[in-house]
Protein backbone atom coordinates (compact mmCIF):
# COMPACT_ATOMS: atom_id res chain seq x y z
CA UNK A 1 0.00 0.00 0.00
CA UNK A 2 2.82 2.35 0.51
CA UNK A 3 3.84 1.79 -2.97
CA UNK A 4 0.58 2.82 -4.25
CA UNK A 5 0.35 5.60 -1.99
CA UNK A 6 3.92 7.25 -3.20
CA UNK A 7 2.72 6.07 -6.87
CA UNK A 8 -0.40 8.23 -6.46
CA UNK A 9 1.70 11.66 -5.06
CA UNK A 10 4.01 10.92 -8.38
CA UNK A 11 0.88 11.00 -10.75
CA UNK A 12 -0.97 13.82 -8.98
CA UNK A 13 2.04 15.84 -8.95
CA UNK A 14 2.56 15.41 -12.85
CA UNK A 15 -1.62 16.29 -12.96
CA UNK A 16 -1.35 19.47 -11.23
CA UNK A 17 1.88 20.77 -13.26
CA UNK A 18 0.28 19.84 -16.47
CA UNK A 19 -3.11 21.21 -16.30
CA UNK A 20 -1.25 24.63 -15.68
CA UNK A 21 1.39 24.22 -18.55
CA UNK A 22 -1.82 22.97 -20.84
CA UNK A 23 -3.49 26.53 -19.94
CA UNK A 24 -0.68 28.69 -20.80
CA UNK A 25 0.73 26.43 -23.56
CA UNK A 26 -2.91 26.98 -25.13
CA UNK A 27 -3.01 30.65 -24.72
CA UNK A 28 0.58 31.30 -25.78
CA UNK A 29 -0.70 29.09 -28.68
CA UNK A 30 -3.75 31.26 -29.43
CA UNK A 31 -1.62 34.43 -29.51
CA UNK A 32 1.78 33.71 -31.08
CA UNK A 33 -0.16 31.13 -33.90
CA UNK A 34 3.29 28.74 -33.61
CA UNK A 35 2.83 25.46 -34.42
CA UNK A 36 5.10 24.26 -32.20
CA UNK A 37 3.58 26.01 -29.04
CA UNK A 38 0.00 24.40 -30.04
CA UNK A 39 1.96 20.64 -30.62
CA UNK A 40 3.12 21.29 -26.79
CA UNK A 41 -0.53 22.12 -25.84
CA UNK A 42 -1.90 19.16 -27.01
CA UNK A 43 0.99 17.02 -25.54
CA UNK A 44 0.17 18.38 -21.85
CA UNK A 45 -3.48 18.31 -21.97
CA UNK A 46 -2.80 14.67 -23.42
CA UNK A 47 -0.63 14.29 -20.13
CA UNK A 48 -3.13 15.52 -17.97
CA UNK A 49 -6.07 13.05 -19.63
CA UNK A 50 -3.23 10.20 -19.40
CA UNK A 51 -2.74 11.03 -15.41
CA UNK A 52 -6.66 10.74 -14.98
CA UNK A 53 -6.84 7.45 -16.75
CA UNK A 54 -3.86 5.93 -14.29
CA UNK A 55 -5.45 7.25 -11.21
CA UNK A 56 -8.76 5.43 -12.54
CA UNK A 57 -6.71 2.94 -13.42
CA UNK A 58 -5.16 2.21 -9.99
CA UNK A 59 -8.67 2.81 -8.46
CA UNK A 60 -10.19 -0.43 -10.41
CA UNK A 61 -7.50 -2.66 -9.86
CA UNK A 62 -7.87 -2.54 -5.79
CA UNK A 63 -11.50 -3.72 -6.14
CA UNK A 64 -11.67 -6.91 -4.13
CA UNK A 65 -11.79 -9.87 -6.24
CA UNK A 66 -15.81 -11.85 -6.77
CA UNK A 67 -17.06 -15.10 -8.51
CA UNK A 68 -16.64 -13.30 -11.98
CA UNK A 69 -13.50 -11.91 -11.48
CA UNK A 70 -11.54 -14.31 -8.72
CA UNK A 71 -7.97 -13.37 -9.07
CA UNK A 72 -9.16 -9.58 -8.66
CA UNK A 73 -9.33 -6.78 -10.97
CA UNK A 74 -5.00 -5.73 -10.80
CA UNK A 75 -4.55 -6.14 -14.61
CA UNK A 76 -6.87 -3.23 -14.97
CA UNK A 77 -3.84 -1.12 -13.67
CA UNK A 78 -2.16 -2.44 -17.11
CA UNK A 79 -4.71 -1.99 -19.28
CA UNK A 80 -5.12 1.88 -18.54
CA UNK A 81 -1.63 2.13 -18.53
CA UNK A 82 -1.48 0.76 -22.63
CA UNK A 83 -4.35 2.54 -23.15
CA UNK A 84 -2.36 5.26 -22.13
CA UNK A 85 0.58 4.63 -24.45
CA UNK A 86 -2.18 4.74 -27.19
CA UNK A 87 -3.46 8.00 -26.38
CA UNK A 88 0.40 9.52 -26.50
CA UNK A 89 0.97 7.79 -30.08
CA UNK A 90 -2.60 8.59 -31.09
CA UNK A 91 -3.59 11.94 -29.89
CA UNK A 92 0.23 13.40 -29.09
CA UNK A 93 2.15 12.41 -31.80
CA UNK A 94 -0.57 12.10 -34.31
CA UNK A 95 -1.61 16.35 -33.99
CA UNK A 96 2.26 17.28 -33.15
CA UNK A 97 3.03 15.41 -36.62
CA UNK A 98 0.42 16.49 -38.56
CA UNK A 99 0.49 20.45 -37.42
CA UNK A 100 3.95 20.04 -38.40
CA UNK A 101 3.42 18.66 -41.83
CA UNK A 102 0.90 21.39 -42.37
CA UNK A 103 3.17 24.08 -41.31
CA UNK A 104 5.72 22.96 -43.36
CA UNK A 105 3.36 23.21 -46.55
CA UNK A 106 2.43 26.23 -45.41
CA UNK A 107 4.61 28.39 -43.33
CA UNK A 108 3.12 30.71 -41.14
CA UNK A 109 5.20 34.02 -39.17
CA UNK A 110 5.76 33.35 -35.14
CA UNK A 111 4.17 36.79 -33.52
CA UNK A 112 4.93 37.62 -29.97
CA UNK A 113 8.31 35.34 -29.91
CA UNK A 114 8.48 36.62 -25.95
CA UNK A 115 5.45 35.34 -25.10
CA UNK A 116 6.49 31.87 -26.09
CA UNK A 117 10.02 32.03 -24.49
CA UNK A 118 8.17 33.34 -20.87
CA UNK A 119 5.59 30.22 -20.87
CA UNK A 120 7.96 27.81 -21.90
CA UNK A 121 9.98 28.93 -19.34
CA UNK A 122 6.99 28.40 -16.64
CA UNK A 123 6.34 25.21 -18.62
CA UNK A 124 10.12 23.79 -17.89
CA UNK A 125 9.81 24.96 -14.45
CA UNK A 126 6.49 23.20 -13.57
CA UNK A 127 7.57 19.91 -15.64
CA UNK A 128 11.29 20.02 -14.53
CA UNK A 129 9.03 19.56 -10.99
CA UNK A 130 7.45 16.69 -11.41
CA UNK A 131 10.21 15.31 -13.26
CA UNK A 132 12.21 15.81 -10.53
CA UNK A 133 9.69 13.96 -7.89
CA UNK A 134 9.28 10.66 -10.07
CA UNK A 135 12.50 10.33 -10.75
CA UNK A 136 13.17 10.31 -7.22
CA UNK A 137 10.76 7.84 -6.71
CA UNK A 138 11.86 5.45 -9.85
CA UNK A 139 15.45 5.93 -8.62
CA UNK A 140 14.40 4.67 -5.10
CA UNK A 141 12.40 1.75 -6.54
CA UNK A 142 15.03 0.77 -9.32
CA UNK A 143 17.30 -1.46 -6.87
CA UNK A 144 20.43 -2.63 -8.10
CA UNK A 145 19.33 -1.69 -11.89
CA UNK A 146 20.29 0.64 -14.23
CA UNK A 147 17.46 3.20 -15.50
CA UNK A 148 16.88 0.70 -18.38
CA UNK A 149 16.84 -2.33 -16.96
CA UNK A 150 14.53 -1.39 -14.54
CA UNK A 151 12.11 0.17 -16.23
CA UNK A 152 12.25 -2.98 -18.62
CA UNK A 153 11.73 -5.13 -15.19
CA UNK A 154 9.43 -2.29 -13.68
CA UNK A 155 5.53 -3.92 -12.48
CA UNK A 156 4.70 -0.16 -11.52
CA UNK A 157 3.77 1.52 -14.69
CA UNK A 158 2.66 4.70 -13.44
CA UNK A 159 6.11 5.62 -12.02
CA UNK A 160 7.95 4.86 -15.22
CA UNK A 161 5.05 6.82 -17.09
CA UNK A 162 4.99 9.81 -15.54
CA UNK A 163 9.33 9.72 -15.87
CA UNK A 164 8.71 9.00 -19.70
CA UNK A 165 5.76 11.89 -20.28
CA UNK A 166 7.82 14.39 -17.94
CA UNK A 167 11.10 13.28 -20.08
CA UNK A 168 9.31 13.53 -23.64
CA UNK A 169 7.86 16.52 -22.30
CA UNK A 170 11.15 18.38 -20.81
CA UNK A 171 12.82 17.49 -24.40
CA UNK A 172 9.69 18.61 -26.53
CA UNK A 173 9.69 22.39 -24.55
CA UNK A 174 13.40 22.71 -25.59
CA UNK A 175 12.45 21.69 -29.27
CA UNK A 176 9.90 24.38 -29.26
CA UNK A 177 11.81 26.91 -28.00
CA UNK A 178 14.84 26.52 -30.62
CA UNK A 179 11.84 26.08 -33.15
CA UNK A 180 10.23 29.69 -32.03
CA UNK A 181 13.80 30.93 -31.95
CA UNK A 182 14.81 29.75 -35.44
CA UNK A 183 11.59 31.15 -37.29
CA UNK A 184 12.19 34.81 -35.23
CA UNK A 185 15.66 35.33 -35.05
CA UNK A 186 17.21 33.14 -37.89
CA UNK A 187 14.38 33.79 -40.01
CA UNK A 188 13.41 30.24 -41.26
CA UNK A 189 10.47 30.30 -41.31
CA UNK A 190 9.81 26.20 -41.73
CA UNK A 191 12.00 26.06 -38.29
CA UNK A 192 8.48 26.31 -36.42
CA UNK A 193 6.88 23.63 -38.74
CA UNK A 194 10.17 20.86 -38.21
CA UNK A 195 9.90 21.69 -34.32
CA UNK A 196 6.28 20.53 -34.07
CA UNK A 197 7.46 17.35 -36.12
CA UNK A 198 10.72 16.73 -33.92
CA UNK A 199 7.76 17.01 -31.22
CA UNK A 200 5.87 14.20 -32.62
CA UNK A 201 8.59 11.74 -33.16
CA UNK A 202 9.46 11.98 -29.83
CA UNK A 203 6.16 11.29 -28.56
CA UNK A 204 6.13 8.76 -31.18
CA UNK A 205 9.32 6.89 -29.63
CA UNK A 206 8.04 7.77 -25.96
CA UNK A 207 4.62 5.92 -26.80
CA UNK A 208 6.28 3.05 -28.29
CA UNK A 209 8.92 1.88 -25.14
CA UNK A 210 5.28 2.46 -22.71
CA UNK A 211 2.77 0.75 -25.08
CA UNK A 212 5.53 -2.64 -25.18
CA UNK A 213 6.31 -2.61 -21.65
CA UNK A 214 2.57 -2.15 -20.60
CA UNK A 215 1.11 -5.12 -23.50
CA UNK A 216 3.79 -7.44 -21.61
CA UNK A 217 2.48 -6.63 -18.02
CA UNK A 218 -1.04 -6.68 -19.84
CA UNK A 219 -0.73 -10.05 -21.37
CA UNK A 220 0.91 -11.69 -17.38
CA UNK A 221 4.33 -10.91 -17.08
CA UNK A 222 6.04 -13.07 -14.12
CA UNK A 223 7.24 -11.77 -11.02
CA UNK A 224 10.87 -11.05 -10.23
CA UNK A 225 12.99 -13.93 -9.75
CA UNK A 226 13.75 -12.59 -6.26
CA UNK A 227 10.23 -13.27 -4.72
CA UNK A 228 10.48 -17.08 -7.09
CA UNK A 229 13.47 -17.40 -4.68
CA UNK A 230 12.06 -16.33 -1.83
CA UNK A 231 9.01 -18.40 -1.95
CA UNK A 232 11.46 -21.71 -2.83
CA UNK A 233 13.37 -20.97 0.49
CA UNK A 234 10.20 -20.95 2.60
CA UNK A 235 9.52 -24.56 0.96
CA UNK A 236 13.16 -25.35 1.86
CA UNK A 237 13.11 -24.65 5.46
CA UNK A 238 9.13 -25.80 6.12
CA UNK A 239 10.02 -29.33 6.31
CA UNK A 240 12.60 -32.74 4.73
CA UNK A 241 9.58 -34.55 4.09
CA UNK A 242 8.38 -31.73 0.73
CA UNK A 243 10.73 -30.59 -1.61
CA UNK A 244 9.70 -27.79 -4.04
CA UNK A 245 10.06 -28.46 -8.18
CA UNK A 246 9.06 -25.20 -9.09
CA UNK A 247 7.10 -21.85 -8.71
CA UNK A 248 5.12 -20.00 -11.67
CA UNK A 249 4.08 -16.42 -10.76
CA UNK A 250 2.27 -14.02 -12.76
CA UNK A 251 2.07 -10.29 -11.94
CA UNK A 252 -1.32 -9.00 -11.87
CA UNK A 253 -0.86 -5.63 -10.30
CA UNK A 254 1.86 -3.19 -8.54
CA UNK A 255 1.69 -5.27 -5.19
CA UNK A 256 -0.78 -7.96 -6.28
CA UNK A 257 0.89 -11.18 -7.21
CA UNK A 258 -0.64 -14.68 -8.17
CA UNK A 259 1.91 -17.59 -7.55
CA UNK A 260 1.66 -21.67 -8.30
CA UNK A 261 3.74 -23.68 -7.00
CA UNK A 262 4.88 -27.69 -7.88
CA UNK A 263 5.72 -29.57 -4.47
CA UNK A 264 6.75 -33.77 -3.77
CA UNK A 265 5.50 -34.89 -0.76
CA UNK A 266 6.83 -37.57 0.81
CA UNK A 267 5.34 -41.35 0.34
CA UNK A 268 5.15 -41.59 3.63
CA UNK A 269 2.68 -38.56 4.46
CA UNK A 270 -1.19 -38.44 5.07
CA UNK A 271 -3.58 -36.26 3.67
CA UNK A 272 -3.96 -33.98 7.21
CA UNK A 273 0.11 -33.77 7.22
CA UNK A 274 -0.05 -32.77 3.57
CA UNK A 275 -2.32 -30.24 4.68
CA UNK A 276 -0.75 -29.08 7.33
CA UNK A 277 2.44 -28.32 5.23
CA UNK A 278 -0.04 -26.51 2.67
CA UNK A 279 -1.32 -23.84 5.07
CA UNK A 280 2.17 -23.67 7.06
CA UNK A 281 3.55 -23.01 3.46
CA UNK A 282 0.65 -20.52 2.84
CA UNK A 283 1.37 -18.69 6.16
CA UNK A 284 4.76 -18.12 6.03
CA UNK A 285 4.58 -16.95 1.71
CA UNK A 286 2.02 -14.63 2.76
CA UNK A 287 4.06 -13.33 6.02
CA UNK A 288 7.16 -12.50 4.01
CA UNK A 289 5.13 -11.09 0.50
CA UNK A 290 1.46 -10.13 1.11
CA UNK A 291 1.52 -9.03 -2.16
CA UNK A 292 1.06 -12.59 -3.22
CA UNK A 293 -2.85 -12.69 -3.16
CA UNK A 294 -3.01 -16.10 -4.23
CA UNK A 295 -1.12 -18.96 -3.92
CA UNK A 296 -1.78 -22.47 -5.52
CA UNK A 297 0.19 -25.57 -4.28
CA UNK A 298 0.07 -28.81 -6.68
CA UNK A 299 1.82 -32.33 -5.45
CA UNK A 300 3.72 -33.25 -8.45
CA UNK A 301 6.39 -35.76 -8.68
CA UNK A 302 9.95 -34.52 -10.41
CA UNK A 303 9.32 -36.23 -13.75
CA UNK A 304 5.82 -34.92 -14.18
CA UNK A 305 7.11 -31.32 -13.58
CA UNK A 306 9.51 -31.45 -16.17
CA UNK A 307 7.60 -33.19 -18.53
CA UNK A 308 4.81 -30.57 -18.11
CA UNK A 309 7.54 -27.59 -18.43
CA UNK A 310 8.86 -29.48 -21.77
CA UNK A 311 5.21 -29.90 -23.44
CA UNK A 312 4.65 -26.45 -22.12
CA UNK A 313 7.43 -24.46 -23.03
CA UNK A 314 9.30 -26.94 -25.23
CA UNK A 315 12.72 -26.94 -23.50
CA UNK A 316 12.96 -28.46 -20.19
CA UNK A 317 14.86 -26.71 -17.39
CA UNK A 318 17.46 -28.97 -16.94
CA UNK A 319 18.77 -28.41 -20.52
CA UNK A 320 17.93 -24.68 -20.44
CA UNK A 321 21.78 -22.23 -20.13
CA UNK A 322 23.86 -25.33 -20.55
CA UNK A 323 21.59 -27.45 -17.68
CA UNK A 324 22.62 -24.61 -15.17
CA UNK A 325 18.94 -23.51 -15.18
CA UNK A 326 16.89 -23.72 -11.93
CA UNK A 327 13.37 -24.63 -11.09
CA UNK A 328 12.92 -21.01 -10.30
CA UNK A 329 13.98 -19.71 -13.19
CA UNK A 330 12.50 -22.77 -15.70
CA UNK A 331 9.00 -20.67 -15.26
CA UNK A 332 7.73 -24.54 -15.91
CA UNK A 333 3.86 -24.54 -15.30
CA UNK A 334 3.34 -25.70 -11.64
Amino acid sequence: MAQEHTSKIVVYVALAGNLLVAAAKAGAATWTGSAAMLSEAVHSFVDCGNEILLLYGMRRANRRADRDHPIGYGLELYFWSFIVALLVFALGAGVSIYEGIQHLRQPQPVEHALVNYLVLAAAFVFEGISWVVSLRQFRASKGPYGYYEAFRKSKDPPTFMVLFEDSAALLGILIAAAGTYATTSLDLPLADGMASLLIGLVLTATATLLARESKSLLIGERANKALSDSILAVVAHTSTDLQANGVLTVQLAPDQIMAALSLEFADHLQAPRIEELVIDIERQVRAAHPEVVSLFVKPQTPAAYKETVKRRFETPPDQQNGGKQTAVESGGEA
